[in-house]
């Protein structure tokens, strides 16, 4: 099976053809805003962070910044950074070119005569990269190149009963077909990393899995917090769950059965072609997202019990919920229901088939809902206060 992709320089192959307007902290995101709102097919993100951070929180920032830029959906990136921030314009360009070789632009507020000069160099860079980026024409790829990075949140019952099966569905499928499938959320692997230990395919992997989870609750309980004191959250307890080790059962779902192959750190590079991973991400949407997205995740699928509306600036954002009258409450922003996973009349593999081919045509350039209402929620994770 194929989709319509664009080839990048670095061998790997995006479906969408984004300039990307990157703000190196939070000091340029305004700027960035207004340059992105200048150029047509340009986005950005609000990057709250890149300075006042400790390094391992910085390292965080990078990775992110650096993942975004070389994520295959873009096709070339202006950074734009106030110049005194920890995130130094040298260090974020040297993180964007170990990992892709694509255009690439740099503007420094102090050093181009303020914000309105800036804005001026940097949307004349822009445009020119979005007249490159249009001569582009997409190509066959084949679907083992794609990484599908997986997401649930706002669950409810439904979510473990319905939609997260039926992305674990299309994770065994994308296997299957030589691709990758992203696991992620580490907080929701709690009271179920036993299971999911199990299915490492080495006993290494296994003991990373269990790594990453006493990590997580060592690094709260170290501030004096449980995760069970935010996690489930309001919403999945008028949702109907009543605890982390359910909401947890319900999530692994979005892995499928195959064996896990690999463990990542948040916002690291995933490899094409890899069958199952899983990422250690926050269960904080936007973030675990984000992660994905810099470890090279294409195309995201998200599900939701409760409703949300979550987006991505780089990738497009599936919303698929199993229940049906969440999906009657929020057509605006959910593009599949999974509810006949549960009640019928359709078998989770005749909706296999449905979603796998929602897949094919977002990748082919069909719009997802997030994406017509232009949502770009982003989020990176952090291990402390700001300094």
């Amino acid at each position: 099976m194929e989709f319509l992709g664009y080839r990048r320089p670095d061998g790997k192959a995006g479906i969408r053809n984004k300039i990307f307007i990157l703000p190196a902290s939070v000091c340029a995101s305004d700027t960035t805003r207004i340059i992105a709102s200048q150029v047509e097919g340009a986005v950005t993100f609000n990057n709250q962070n890149g300075c006042s951070q400790v390094s391992k929180d910085q390292q965080f920032t990078m990775d992110v910044m650096a993942g975004m830029a070389a994520n295959p959906n873009v096709y070339g990136t202006v950074v734009v950074s106030l110049g005194c921030e920890n995130c130094q314009m040298d260090l974020v360009v040297d993180a964007i070119k170990e990992r892709t070789n694509k255009p690439l632009k740099t503007f420094i507020i102090q050093e181009c005569g303020g914000t309105i000069s800036t804005i001026e160099k940097a949307v004349r860079a822009a445009k020119e990269m979005a007249q490159e980026a249009s001569l582009l024409m997409r190509e066959p790829i084949d679907m083992s190149e794609l990484i599908v990075g997986t997401e649930c949140g706002g669950s409810d019952p439904t979510s473990g009963l319905g939609a997260n099966p039926l992305i674990g569905e299309l994770s065994d499928r994308m296997v299957a077909m030589g691709g990758t499938s992203i696991l992620s959320e580490t907080t929701e692997f709690i009271g179920a990393e036993h299971i999911l230990a199990r299915r490492g395919a080495t006993p290494e992997i296994s003991q990373k899995i269990y790594d990453i989870v006493h990590r997580y609750e060592a690094a709260l309980q170290l501030v004096g917090e449980e995760v069970r004191e935010g996690n489930p959250s309001p919403g999945n307890k008028a949702g109907g769950l009543t605890t982390l080790e359910e909401k947890s059962l319900g999530c692994i779902h979005k892995g499928g059965h195959t064996p896990v192959n690999e463990v990542y750190d948040y916002a690291k590079p995933v490899e094409a072609k890899k069958g199952l991973v899983i990422m250690d991400t926050p269960g904080n949407d936007p973030s675990s997202v984000a992660g994905m997205v810099a470890g090279g995740a294409q195309i995201v699928v998200f599900s939701t019990g409760r409703g949300t509306p979550t987006g991505n600036a780089i990738s497009p954002v599936i919303k698929i919920t199993g229940n049906r009258i969440t999906y009657q409450n929020m057509k605006d922003n959910i593009d599949i229901d999974a509810s006949p996973v549960i009640y019928g009349p359709q078998t989770l593999e005749e909706m296999g088939d449905v979603l796998l081919k929602e897949v094919v045509e977002v990748a082919n350039g069909k719009l997802t809902k997030a994406e017509s209402l232009g949502y770009t929620e982003t989020a990176i994770a952090r291990v402390c206060n700001y300094v």
